[in-house]
């Protein structure tokens, strides 16, 4: 249901795709980093397949691929990286990556460094301890509200996100669970009709899937599986309307999140 639990062990056979852009989609100002400027850029994952894309969609794309490094593990908290280097890497002109990067500063993922380039923001065990209780405080009531006046039928619809997360758990592909965790409980909110809360929501959650200061979240392949078995047992809970199980499903799974 949440982001893969931070674990003392590692699966080796996690994956975490990296999404590289090829550099005729995107042409400007690319090249070496400038001068001045620290760069922090490893060699792109052996086997990955460019993805083609129209040149108007470079900017998603590239944010998508950052906020995927980002719950990897891959841009670790505290290290400085510049434009050009990750444009390098990612096979594309450093303008859509300074677009993106400037977006995930507007979302508090990182900041801007002064003629360096973008530090990954360190986030205390504190503040996603606060991220879960206002997750808690917001989804919760909405859920009960809506197992009481959603119609059986109608949460059919959300069965096959649900799987989407089972699936992506069983290949053990962290950004894929992640990806569809967030459709999973936006898919939930959106029944409400308060298009405001999905946003703050979506955004709380994407927060809550930031790595911590100390170090990429190692997760077990058991664990992504476990997690996404609450899907399925939440939607058969909000089926029966058991409200009891319905608000001991949300707040244990958002309590196991910190742990």
């Amino acid at each position: 249901m949440e982001q893969a639990r931070p674990r003392a062990a590692s699966d080796p056979e996690l994956s975490v795709p990296v999404v590289r852009v090829p550099a005729q989609v995107a042409r400007g100002d690319s090249g070496p980093a400038a001068r001045g400027e620290h760069t922090h850029s490893e060699p792109p994952a052996p086997g990955v397949v460019p993805v083609l894309v129209q040149r108007h969609s470079v900017r998603g794309q590239i944010l998508e691929a950052l906020r995927a490094a980002l719950v990897g593990g891959e841009l670790e908290p505290g290290e400085v990286y510049s434009a050009p280097a990750l444009a390098a890497r990612f096979g594309v002109s450093a303008t859509p990556v300074r677009e993106a990067m400037q977006q995930l500063a507007h979302e508090g993922a990182v900041e801007v460094v002064p003629n360096r380039g973008f530090r990954v923001a360190e986030r205390s065990a504190g503040e996603l301890a606060e991220l879960i209780e206002i997750r808690s405080l917001l989804e919760v009531p909405v859920m009960l509200r809506l197992a009481r006046t959603v119609p059986a039928g109608q949460w059919a619809t959300l069965r096959p996100l649900a799987e989407a997360t089972v699936t992506a758990a069983a290949r053990g592909d962290i950004t894929a669970y992640v990806d569809a965790d967030r459709a999973f409980h936006g898919a939930i909110l959106a029944l409400s009709g308060n298009r405001q809360l999905v946003m703050v929501a979506d955004d709380l959650h994407r927060r809550s899937q930031w790595p911590l200061a100390t170090g990429p979240v190692h997760v077990r392949r058991a664990d992504l599986i476990a997690d996404a078995a609450e899907h399925t047992a939440l939607l058969d809970a909000l089926v029966a309307q058991d409200l009891t199980v319905v608000s001991s499903l949300v707040r244990e799974h958002f309590n196991g999140a910190q742990s």
